[in-house]
């Protein structure tokens, strides 16, 4: 599915050691490479986001390709810890907009077309949840709207100093509910401060996301990679099966409802993505000028 590699000069394959051709099928339409994963020690895994010029916008085949090769990873016993990261300047800005403007340019989507979407984006935090492995999102740089949500899905989270956390969607007349975040931000930060960074849909920089809990800690951008692997090491350090079942009881101790937030998220989204306000903020985003919105 994506690229795997022990540096130094290595030969590439893909994560399940098949030929890099292997994998052209899978990948987003004119880039060879969305996602690289690289076992940089035996028992740690590194997936990056590889669109930097996109600053790793996420299409529909760049989600498939991340929730494949996480329950890929998930079921090789020698991986014991994965880092999450973005390559370039940012981890990921959520949704690629205007790929997914002019993919629908000139037809109407259904209900049913675009819930089947919206799960299928839900389905990547489902992923990081469901493998045994502990996941360490490692924020370089700019985590909106999907992207946000998948920094919220990991176990752990460290940002460099120049990464923001950004709701989005409900600057573009959406919910800011999707892809886990109405379900992880209240339960890493409380669910005023979460409450007032979804409604309001500003901006969370790496010094607040420290200082309110959202991150483990905050390092130069130069050494998060570094305090990843650190943080990897650690873990790797104790019992594979006791590792596991402290993520498993971790997770279902702190709620058994998440399924259900994600199903209530799914059915807003798809509300909010029907009305006129919506409709009006895709034309704003490609017209570049702010939306008019009217609350219909």
């Amino acid at each position: 599915m994506a690229d795997s590699g022990t540096g130094g000069g290595s030969t590439t394959t893909s994560a399940n050691g098949t030929a890099p051709g292997a994998e052209a099928a899978l990948a987003v339409e004119g880039e060879a490479t969305p996602l690289r994963v690289e076992r940089v020690e035996p028992s740690i895994a590194v997936l990056t986001l590889s669109r930097p010029k996109q600053l790793n916008a996420l299409t529909p085949e760049l989600v498939d390709l991340i929730r494949e090769t996480l329950v890929e990873l998930g079921g090789d016993a020698s991986v014991r810890a994965v880092v999450l990261t973005g390559a370039g300047r940012a981890f990921c800005a959520g949704l690629d907009i205007a790929r997914q403007v002019k993919r629908n340019e000139g037809r109407a989507r259904s209900s049913a077309e675009r819930f089947a979407s919206q799960e299928n984006f839900a389905s990547m935090v489902r992923a990081i949840r469901a493998i045994p492995q502990p996941v360490i999102a490692a924020v370089n740089g700019a985590a909106a709207g999907a992207g946000m949500g998948l920094a919220l899905a990991a176990d752990i989270r460290i940002a460099a100093e120049s990464a923001r956390f950004h709701v989005a969607a409900v600057k573009i007349g959406l919910s800011a509910g999707e892809c886990g975040i109405s379900y992880h931000l209240p339960r890493h930060i409380g669910s005023s401060r979460a409450a007032e960074i979804m409604m309001t849909g500003r901006p969370v920089d790496a010094a607040e996301a420290d200082r309110i809990g959202l991150v483990s800690r905050v390092v130069p951008a130069g050494e998060l990679l570094e305090a990843a692997l650190d943080t990897a090491r650690a873990i790797v350090a104790n019992s594979p099966f006791g590792v596991m079942l402290t993520k498993r009881a971790l997770w279902s101790n702190l709620d058994v409802t998440f399924d259900t937030a994600l199903e209530i998220e799914n059915r807003t989204q798809i509300l909010t993505s029907m009305s006129n306000d919506h409709a009006e903020a895709m034309r704003a985003f490609l017209d570049k000028r702010p939306a008019a919105f009217t609350g219909r």
